[in-house]
């Protein structure tokens, strides 16, 4: 990891984020993912200046996005001299609803207590 990842990850791990699950260097399909929270299907990535202008990037982004995922993205810079305004970014992509696993939201709903008997 990078000393940006380092930092981030320790201020999104065991929970330290409002309680929320990250997971670090993550694969999602064919790519590696630096953060993940999967209640939120939210996606961290942490750039250096290789990333500018990427048009990898931009590919693996539109793939991740088509899989469900929103991402955020962060230069090095930006995490190691502004973690709260980097926290506070990350805390607003979280906000809203969680999202359902897939498979959860392919399945019928469960039946009420009582239903089917």
């Amino acid at each position: 990891m990078t000393e940006a990842e380092k930092v981030m990850w320790r201020l999104l791990r065991s929970r330290q984020l409002a309680g929320f699950k990250f997971r670090r260097q993550q694969p999602i399909r064919r790519y590696v993912v630096d953060f993940v929270c999967f209640s939120h299907a939210l996606i961290v990535e942490i750039d250096g200046g290789q990333h500018a202008g990427s048009e990898s990037d931009e590919v693996r982004s539109r793939f991740l996005a088509r899989e469900g995922f929103r991402m955020l993205r962060f230069w090095n810079s930006e995490v190691i001299e502004n973690q709260d305004g980097v926290c506070a970014r990350i805390l607003e992509g979280l906000d809203g609803t969680p999202h359902p696993p897939v498979a959860a939201r392919r399945a019928p709903p469960s039946p009420t207590r009582g239903e089917g008997m």
